[in-house]
């Protein structure tokens, strides 16, 4: 884990500047998370990254606990939210899922394609959450079909990449999978899966999952 931290504590400058790939699918996600959230709910957030989500959802619930690995990630995230006056959002050094607290909805946005437990945390954040409390995450997915010559021949160069950019330092651990394989593994955890869809499209897609604890 020191490694992986390392990693995004070099990357986090340059990745707290660079700008949002597609806005209109984080704007539409984002709003389509807000229609899950009340003023009484406590949230957790897993790899948080530099804090932008949960600065800007932090208006509509009661509290937000953001986590991540990366020391560096979050003191930029601690600086923004003091820069912004947001005092019901607290950031901690984390790199798995707590086994402890009291949360009504756990997020993880653009995490689970980074980590080679993805199943076991699913699992982890079905037992930290009450029945009915729920499961929201956005997840890449590498292992995804892409249809039509274009989309097949980008996915086909991301993949021959990724391994490149992580033999020179440039690129951390990537898990492939597909949608349907993301899908199986969050109702194996004992979700029910109430919305999804892939925003932005891709290759790959990002697909955004909202899941109920049954």
């Amino acid at each position: 884990m020191t490694q992986h931290a390392a990693f995004w504590d070099k990357v986090a400058p340059k990745y707290a500047k660079s700008p949002i790939t597609d806005p209109a699918a984080y704007e539409y996600t984002l709003g389509r998370t807000r229609s899950y959230l009340t003023s009484k709910d406590r949230v957790l957030e897993l790899g948080c990254g530099t804090g932008s989500t949960a600065l800007l959802l932090a208006p509509n619930v009661a509290q937000i606990t953001a986590i991540d690995i990366s020391p560096g990630m979050l003191a930029i995230a601690r600086e923004k939210a003091e820069q912004a006056g947001v005092n019901n959002l607290t950031f901690e050094v984390g790199a798995v899922v707590p086994t402890q607290g009291q949360y009504d909805v756990v997020m993880g946005y653009s995490l689970f394609h980074l980590v080679p437990d993805m199943e076991t945390r699913f699992a982890q954040i079905n037992a930290l959450l009450p029945k009915g409390g729920y499961f929201i995450s956005k997840t890449v997915c590498l292992g995804q079909r892409s249809a039509g010559i274009s989309g097949a021949l980008k996915s086909l160069m991301i993949r021959i990449a990724i391994p490149v950019m992580q033999l020179i330092g440039k690129a951390p651990y990537v898990r492939s999978f597909s949608v349907k394989e993301l899908e199986k593994a969050v109702a194996a955890a004992g979700f029910e899966i109430v919305e999804s869809g892939n925003h932005p499209k891709g290759p790959p897609p990002a697909h955004y999952i909202v899941a109920r604890k049954v």
